[in-house]
């Protein structure tokens, strides 16, 4: 069998992140603060080192500062261990200068990387999935099996098919073909691949094991080829031994404020659907030395609440508290996400408004970016599903797909009031 010190995994960071907006308007995707004290890169990397893949790149591009400082921080490796976390990010070269024009062009930009790490094989990941997976498994399965690819692929309902690409695998796992985000039933109905009437359809994760000369192969000989999911995966099924690798546990594409909204939210309930904590394949982040949260006469109720946190006489219910938040007296807090801070208070663009949330603040429905300043008496609710809004003037507020959002740094005077 061969070793798992010769898979280098591979960590797409992704593009500009339009539909996390504003989320990604000072940092990329995977940088995006989650459950009070992580952020989403911690999830594949995390993965990675738990499941003894020691070899980790990390792609980036877009708004990458946050990105490689948080990476740099939290993931150092001693001088007697030879894994290591590297950023490889977007260069002008010789050979070419535009940006990465998708995810297997990124893959492609980097070939002279992937050739020098010497890896026989290249897992290919994602950097804004929220789940728990053994990769050593899928990379047994790719041995045994003697595949040149293998797609770690989930059970997907008949309501849900339109929103995957869709597998088709036959009886000896080998994967016979594959179409985007079929709409028709009658097409549906030829990609069955489980016997199985609530859940009958395989999806495809966007989590590739490949062999590195037939991955430098496609690069190489299919230079329009873009992407994976559309246009190699397709092209690999007819040429190629392309096997299909199980994982039905929770597994979570945040790609949208609404998802990013509800997959945290989730983690409140006193039996959360994902758990940040096990003792044998944890979530690691950045060591960060902070006080025990301080709470004062309040009332909590499936509140998640991170450390250095100082909450003062309020209501909080089903949301998320992030690190270093500050929550004065009289405050009512709903069905939110607070982001905290990334430093405890100091002046601010001339700002007499503190760093966290003023007294007798009412929030609800919203997701507050660190560093916020929420002046006092302001009250925030939730619109309706659907609703997209841009505050106008000096306001800096959004509403997506409902969910308003108050951006990193913004500044909320006094008596604001945001609501539909």
């Amino acid at each position: 069998m061969p070793s798992l010190n010769e898979i280098l995994a591979v960590v797409l960071g992704g593009g500009r992140g339009a539909r996390l907006y504003p989320l990604t308007q000072m940092r990329s995707k995977p940088a995006v603060p989650i459950a009070g004290k992580y952020r989403l890169i911690d999830i594949p990397i995390s993965n990675c080192i738990n499941s003894e893949i020691y070899r980790i790149a990390v792609l980036t591009q877009f708004n990458s500062v946050s990105l490689h400082r948080h990476i740099t921080q939290a993931y150092n490796f001693d001088r007697f261990h030879k894994g290591w976390v590297q950023i490889w990010a977007a260069e002008q070269t010789m050979e070419s200068a535009d940006w990465y024009q998708g995810t297997a062009d990124a893959v492609r930009k980097q070939t002279l990387e992937i050739l020098s790490s010497g890896a026989k094989y290249v897992l290919i990941l994602a950097g804004d999935h929220l789940y728990r997976m053994d990769y050593k498994a899928m990379a047994a399965c790719h041995w045994e099996k003697g595949a040149d690819i293998t797609v770690a692929v989930q059970p997907v309902a008949r309501e849900e098919a339109s929103r995957f690409g869709i597998l088709k695998r036959e009886a000896d796992g080998h994967i016979s073909s594959f179409v985007e985000k079929p709409k028709d039933p009658q097409v549906q109905q030829a990609f069955v691949s489980r016997d199985d009437a609530a859940r009958p359809f395989l999806g495809s994760m966007g989590i590739y094991l490949f062999n590195t000369e037939v991955l430098i192969g496609f690069l190489n000989n299919y230079p329009d080829y873009d992407d994976f999911g559309s246009d190699i995966l397709p092209q690999a099924i007819k040429t190629h031994e392309v096997i299909g690798f199980d994982f039905d546990g929770y597994w979570q594409d945040i790609g949208t404020i609404r998802s990013f909204y509800e997959t945290n939210l989730a983690l409140t309930t006193p039996d959360p659907p994902f758990n940040f904590y096990d003792e044998h394949l944890p979530i690691y982040t950045d060591t960060r030395y902070l006080p025990a949260s301080i709470v004062d006469d309040s009332k909590l109720q499936d509140v998640m609440i991170a450390e250095g946190c100082r909450v003062l006489k309020s209501e909080i219910t089903h949301s998320i508290i992030g690190i270093r938040s500050q929550i004065s007296a009289g405050c009512v807090i709903r069905d939110s996400i607070v982001m905290g801070s990334d430093y405890y208070d100091r002046a601010y663009k001339g700002s007499d408004i503190p760093i966290g949330i003023g007294a007798n603040c009412h929030i609800e429905g919203a997701i507050l970016d660190k560093n916020a300043r929420i002046g006092a008496n302001v009250t925030i609710r939730p619109f309706p599903q659907d609703t997209d809004r841009d505050a106008q003037g000096d306001d800096n507020w959004y509403v997506r797909d409902g969910v308003v959002v108050i951006p990193k740094d913004a500044i909320l005077a006094a008596g604001t009031k945001i609501s539909p």
